[in-house]
């Protein structure tokens, strides 16, 4: 029996065991938070994330190797405190945190506090920060707490993340007025689940990148875009594809074939639930803890308010459905009204498959699960084409041009204004392709959901609560490409993966910088930088809402602003664990000067 066959017969057989009631116990390694909307008779605290009043924190985390029931399987996996996610860690802004990560495993690890303002050395990078932990060693990470909102932690070590070493974070503020109103609070992780060895998937991409993309343009695409745009246009458009080496459905590297999609730890068919009683606001923390997987998320028969993305408070934007990447998070309150339970329904971007949970008045309850959509196309604009003149392609492969907007394909959608033009420089061999028009994508729904018949959030709506506290001119301009070449699977910034950087990446110190992103790939990709906030140049005036991580669609151009008054050594890199893994990662380093104006490099 070959493996998809295999991880469709669990799937129905697991979807048997619910139908008759054998599952029961399959979630006993789920952390506390998981666990509260299941539990039985509602209760005002149920599934809230505790609170209380404000304190230190000291807190131990055990990182062990356990075998699990998860996903409807047994497997090995990485736990934190003998759960997966691991276990909520609960702060207070303005307060102090001592967290104490013990290392039970027979390898290295680590746990990166993602997106915390901190003292570096306690950031939790190995090679950058500090060498990591040793087997039966403890490390303490020791710091006042600065900020408020909704984080997560996880490891930075090879793939212990994919293996289930990570888990979320919330901090209280300090003020109330930063606090969230509120009836309850819940934290909803987002996570891919692979019974494969981690190591083997990435194995399988490097030697054949599309190994687990079982979409694939047939002959009756074939015939429906001949009949849109005819057979000129369409012949084009196939050989333009096929130059890049690419198809137009390469949405996600890894997909549904391997992954089981999980919320709180929990697969679909399990049904985490959270309660509510009808009229109670809601705040849901949505936290997309996943190796490789983009989320859409949304709730039919409710709306949902955005009050919060990347921990930070933005005015709330009302919406009925948003794209969340690779550990972004977003904040949402919802209010709902009626004595039923709703589907929070968490599709994957390429739709092969979801995570799924439920919010209910009672426990048991359920609602209709949304089928699958049809699976999003990537287009001309994605390689970074204008949509005049793409008429013709370099002899290397670099796209520069195409057709006319007259003989284009339904593919070409409509896409955000061209503000600025590719330089002659390529990249190198590790590059396949360039934008070589650069668009503001920051108004664009994402991917797949151009069509969708109801609100979607965009980068674009997103407004900070509190005006910027720097407003400074950026003195100082940083420009780095995303680069990749996805048939040979190799990922990188400027062309150029880790290994062979020469030097990291140096922001003045205490100097307003300007970071520009261009993504010359045709796939998304989440870029985290570690240590301090950007804020996203999205027309928001002095409003600019922070972000520690940004989803660079394919052919745009990201402007983002960075006060740089945090020293150190801080990691900068794509949150998709593999592209992370083969060399989409550098060193930022801010580095304070002395008297005389000498830097400690």
């Amino acid at each position: 029996m070959t493996e998809h066959n295999f991880d469709k017969e669990r799937r129905r057989l697991l979807q048997a065991l619910v139908s008759i009631g054998l599952v029961a116990g399959l979630d006993t390694l789920l952390p506390t938070y998981a666990r509260a909307g299941n539990a039985g008779a509602i209760s005002p605290a149920a599934g809230r994330v505790p609170g209380g009043p404000a304190r230190d924190v000291v807190m131990d985390l055990h990182i062990r190797r356990q075998a699990i029931d998860i996903a409807g399987g047994r497997a090995s996996a990485i736990t934190v405190n003998n759960s997966l996610p691991g276990p909520l860690v609960e702060l207070w802004e303005g307060r102090n945190a001592l967290l104490r990560v013990h290392n039970h495993l027979d390898e290295s690890t680590s746990v990166h506090w993602h997106g915390i303002l901190l003292p570096f050395t306690m950031d939790g990078v190995p090679g950058v920060a500090y060498p990591g932990i040793d087997p039966g060693e403890t490390f303490e990470a020791h710091f006042p707490v600065r900020q408020y909102g909704t984080y997560w932690y996880h490891s930075h070590t090879g793939i212990q993340e994919q293996l289930g070493q990570y888990g979320p974070l919330v901090i209280h503020p300090q003020s109330r007025e930063d606090h969230i109103p509120a009836d309850r609070q819940y934290v909803l992780v987002l996570s891919d689940w692979t019974f494969e060895d981690p190591h083997h998937v990435l194995a399988r991409l490097k030697k054949m990148s599309d190994y687990y993309n079982f979409s694939k343009r047939t002959v009756e695409d074939l015939a429906e875009d001949i009949s849109q745009a005819g057979l000129q246009a369409t012949v084009r458009d196939r050989l333009a594809w096929g130059s890049m080496r690419m198809s137009p459905r390469d949405i996600a590297d890894v997909t549904g074939y391997t992954y089981t999609y999980l919320m709180n730890g929990m697969h679909p068919e399990g049904n985490w639930t959270g309660l509510f009683r009808p009229g109670e606001r809601v705040h849901l923390r949505v936290i997309n803890a996943s190796a490789m997987s983009y989320f859409n998320v949304r709730i039919p028969g409710l709306s949902m308010s955005v009050v919060a993305s990347d921990g930070q408070n933005v005015e709330p934007v009302e919406t009925d459905e948003f794209q969340i990447g690779v550990a972004e998070r977003f904040d949402v309150v919802v209010e709902p009204r009626e004595d039923r339970a709703y589907t929070i329904m968490a599709e994957s971007m390429d739709r092969s498959g979801y995570a799924r949970g439920t919010l209910a008045p009672r426990a048991g309850m359920s609602a209709a699960v949304p089928s699958l959509r049809d699976q999003p196309n990537r287009t001309m604009i994605d390689m970074g084409m204008a949509m005049d003149n793409m008429n013709a392609m370099k002899q290397d492969g670099h796209a520069t041009s195409g057709k006319s907007e007259d003989d284009s394909l339904a593919l070409m959608e409509p896409a955000g204004p061209i503000i600025a033009h590719h330089g002659p420089d390529q990249h190198g061999p590790g590059n396949v392709t360039v934008a070589n028009v650069q668009r503001n994508r920051l108004a664009e729904r994402g991917t797949g959901l151009k069509d969708a018949p109801h609100r979607v959030l965009t980068y674009s709506q997103l407004r900070n609560t509190r005006r910027m506290a720097d407003r400074r001119e950026p003195g100082y301009t940083v420009e780095i490409h995303l680069t990749g070449n996805m048939e040979r699977y190799m990922w990188s910034f400027d062309g150029e993966k880790y290994t062979n950087a020469d030097s990291p990446i140096d922001f003045p110190y205490r100097e307003r910088v300007r970071l520009v992103l261009v993504n010359d790939t045709m796939m998304e990709h989440p870029i985290h930088l570690h240590g301090m906030f950007m804020e996203l140049e999205n027309d928001q005036g002095e409003y600019l809402p922070f972000k520690d991580t940004i989803s660079v669609l394919p052919g745009s151009r990201v402007s983002l602003l960075i006060t740089a008054n945090e020293p150190g050594r801080w990691a900068f890199h794509c949150h998709f664990l593999y592209h992370m893994d083969m060399g989409m990662f550098r060193v930022v380093r801010i580095i304070p000067t002395d008297s005389e104006g000498a830097r400690d490099a």
